[in-house]
């Protein structure tokens, strides 16, 4: 049988099988570990904390920063921030990575 004869319909190799498997684990990491969803969810925890802070700031620091309470509108700043990007990745989900070429093909 030479290269250029097609080959006939058979069981399919256990290999790519596990080819498959591992094509939907890499898209699942790459899903998972999006930028995005790491930068917004760190905003977003660090923005509720300053937040927190802001909110119970004492008159002796909000006086410090010349009566403007710093923490509540840069927790506030960071809290919007960190959403924005965690509703920029449920709008505009990754995409899958394209599927490799197989080597028969070439």
């Amino acid at each position: 049988m030479t290269d250029d004869e097609p080959r006939e319909p058979g069981p399919e190799p256990e290999y790519q099988h596990q080819v498959e498997e591992l094509e939907k684990l890499s898209t699942t990491a790459a899903r998972l570990f999006d930028i995005r969803r790491i930068i917004g969810g760190l905003f977003t925890l660090y923005g509720v904390i300053v937040t927190i802070a802001g909110l119970a700031a004492s008159d002796a620091s909000i006086d410090k920063a010349q009566g403007i309470n710093i923490n509540l509108w840069t927790g506030l700043g960071m809290l919007l921030l960190g959403l924005f990007f965690l509703v920029w990745l449920k709008l505009s989900p990754t995409p899958p990575p394209p599927a490799a070429p197989d080597e028969a093909e070439s």
